[in-house]
């Protein structure tokens, strides 16, 4: 007799659940000859007691007693090629012990950790401050020499919410079968990395903290057994990141799988031939084309049920981790390796997410930058809400290397007035700036922006002031800004992932903690600027105007309002390596206009040689540069001015 059909029905869900006194299983194997759930309840043999029943679209299912929380249990599948245990592709958790690539799959109930969230609403998308960090590179509490942990990441959220931004972009955080990775490898979509979680024995010493926190949050404790695995911790890193104010994305990677996935000689536990069908050559996949990116296999995006296994992993981070939206890697490769069914999987998806979370963003990596991936599908668009753009950070990056060279050199600050508004979108929020991002500044690709600002003493004066007007420009311009980790305190070091091998290479908090100066000073300026951009709703608004750039000067200035609703706002950016005195710019109105913000004040601070406009200016009616009014400023060196009308 096979394993029971209790509970079972045509719309039971794909992988492992806890129903009455035990748990469903239910996977996809159209040219199995059988598939048998195997576990500690049946010595992990098969049989056929254990074998599940076959429908006619080839889904395997049954019902197994006696499975709890935490239970233990894989497929045994006999193919025409072969047979031999298979990893569940929808399981929520592996075990450490076996240890991949050999790992056991676990049947967890996400009913068991408490959620504290339930108020929790993310801030409109044209809001948003983005964080990009690498969990195992981001901090812990060991130093250089070990990786850390969603609950290391725990530590640090007063800080994140503290420093301005309100969002956390985690690179991919999926189970990857190596021991370091930027996490674009991932091999085991539905489960978190196992490297990432704190093991039980050092869970006593974790959870005080955690308490703390939820306790300054006028919320109630949870307990060691909430804290189970790395699945809970990855949801007490999320509960409590709403907590302090902070959106979580996560980075998915839906154009190739990486490690034992895209290995056909591989199998044990690989999904490539998951139902173990003759390997002839690639196109024999259950799940994959015979195209590579990155190091893996593109999946057959062609195939309904592969195109559903992806939308059931999104939707499943978004109800069982509570996110608020998802980074989509390079979705072009989507585009062109799979014509037509890549771009309709895409409309698919959004609509998907958008329906079950309409205040989830689906932000897309699109290169070259494509505006019809943010444009909805019903006009023939792909439906993401947000993409990456390039363009401020191709430009700011080219105007600091030319600054370096010299002063008397001519900057192309046209290229950056061009580049502010992301180019090709009707609406500047769907496009994500950058200045520094996992990409740019890993190991040796390129240089941090403090030592693109000065090559041989990032922390000279020329450095450190170049760096300022660089992030100002990022945090004043058009769009959804986005920092990588380090950036806020003038990190100077590439990054790695790989931090045994690398550890000069993880970014330096120790410096920041020793009170260096840079560092501090940097810090304080991105943190009173990012609060700047969230206090004045006219940095965040659709109103745009470059009205002055002067290439010889390397002087820009520009006006940022919300339309029909005021709240305006004047930047002043200069790359020039001498104060201008008298420079007389263009007013959007006449009357006293506030210096809210002076990047010169945050050198050596609070800075005694600061120059500026003695806290605000008044911009008579004498029309220039387009506008109504004008006024004299002082422009200091290298230094980003912000103004804004006194009320």
């Amino acid at each position: 007799m096979p394993a029971s059909l209790n509970h079972i029905t045509p719309t039971t869900s794909m992988g492992a659940h806890l129903v009455a006194g035990g748990a469903t299983f239910r996977v996809w194997a159209p040219a199995a000859q059988s598939v048998h759930l195997v576990s500690d309840l049946s010595g992990w043999n098969p049989s056929a007691e254990n074998a599940l029943t076959r429908d006619p679209q080839g889904y395997w299912a049954g019902y197994w007693p006696g499975f709890v929380d935490g239970s233990a249990y894989k497929f045994y599948v006999v193919g025409l090629g072969s047979s031999g245990y298979n990893r569940d592709p929808y399981a929520r958790e592996l075990t450490d012990d076996p240890p991949f690539p050999y790992a056991n799959c676990l049947v967890r109930d996400p009913r068991r950790f408490r959620w504290h969230d339930r108020d929790w609403r993310p801030p409109p998308f044209h809001h948003w401050i983005i964080y990009q960090l690498h969990v195992g590179s981001f901090w812990s509490p060991e130093g250089a020499t070990q990786r850390g942990t969603f609950l290391d990441v725990v530590e640090k959220l007063p800080y994140l919410a503290d420093l301005g931004v309100n969002a956390i972009q985690l690179l991919p955080i999926v189970e990857f079968n190596t021991q370091f990775s930027l996490g674009y490898n991932g091999t085991d979509y539905f489960s978190p990395e196992n490297d990432y979680g704190v093991l039980p024995a050092e869970l006593p010493t974790r959870l005080p903290r955690i308490n703390e926190l939820l306790a300054s949050k006028g919320q109630p404790p949870v307990d060691l057994s909430q804290l189970d695995g790395p699945s809970n911790q990855l949801r007490c890193l999320i509960d409590l990141a709403h907590l302090h104010g902070l959106s979580v994305i996560f980075d998915v990677v839906y154009n190739h799988a990486g490690g034992s996935w895209g290995e056909p000689g591989n199998e044990m536990g690989s999904i490539y031939f998951f139902d173990r069908r003759p390997v002839g050559n690639n196109n024999d996949s259950l799940y994959f084309t015979d195209r590579g990116h990155a190091g893996g296999l593109c999946f057959a995006l062609w195939r309904t049920e592969v195109r559903q296994f992806l939308i059931d992993n999104a939707k499943f981070l978004f109800e069982e981790y509570h996110i608020d939206g998802l980074r989509h890697d390079q979705v072009s490769v989507l585009d062109e390796e799979n014509r037509g069914s890549g771009w309709l999987f895409c409309q698919h998806l959004n609509d998907t997410c958008h329906a079950l979370q309409p205040d989830g963003l689906q932000h897309a990596e699109y290169w070259p930058v494509n505006p019809w991936v943010v444009r909805s599908a019903t006009d023939g668009g792909a439906g993401f809400d947000t993409c990456y753009h390039d363009g401020l950070r191709e430009a700011v990056r080219g105007a600091l290397a030319s600054a370096s060279t010299g002063r008397d050199v001519q900057v192309n600050m046209d290229a950056v007035r061009d580049a502010l508004w992301p180019s090709g979108l009707t609406e500047s929020w769907r496009g994500v700036q950058n200045l520094e991002t996992h990409d740019e500044v890993y190991r040796e690709r390129k240089p941090r922006i403090a030592t693109l600002a000065d090559g041989h003493q990032p922390r000279s004066w020329y450095g450190r002031s170049r760096a300022r007007v660089a992030a100002g420009l990022l945090l004043t311009a058009p769009g959804i800004p986005m920092l990588f980790m380090g950036q806020e305190f003038l990190e100077t070091r590439a990054w790695a992932d790989d931090i045994l091998n690398h550890p000069d290479l993880r970014i330096d908090w120790a410096g920041l903690t020793r009170g260096d100066q840079a560092m501090v000073d940097f810090h304080r300026f991105i943190r009173e600027l990012a609060w700047i951009r969230r206090t004045h709703l006219g940095l965040t608004g659709e109103g745009f105007h470059p009205f002055h750039v002067h290439n010889d000067n390397r002087i820009l200035a520009f006006h940022r309002w919300v339309p029909g609703a005021g709240c305006d706002v004047v930047v002043v950016a200069s790359l020039s390596e001498q104060t201008q005195f008298n420079y007389r710019l263009g007013f959007p109105r006449s009357g006293r206009w506030i210096e809210v913000f002076n990047s010169d004040v945050y050198d050596h601070w609070v800075n005694p040689w600061c120059q500026g406009n003695g806290g605000g200016i008044d911009a008579p009616m004498d029309p220039l540069h387009g506008l109504p009014a004008s006024a004299a400023l002082t422009v200091p060196a290298n230094s980003l001015l912000v103004f804004v009308p006194l009320e």
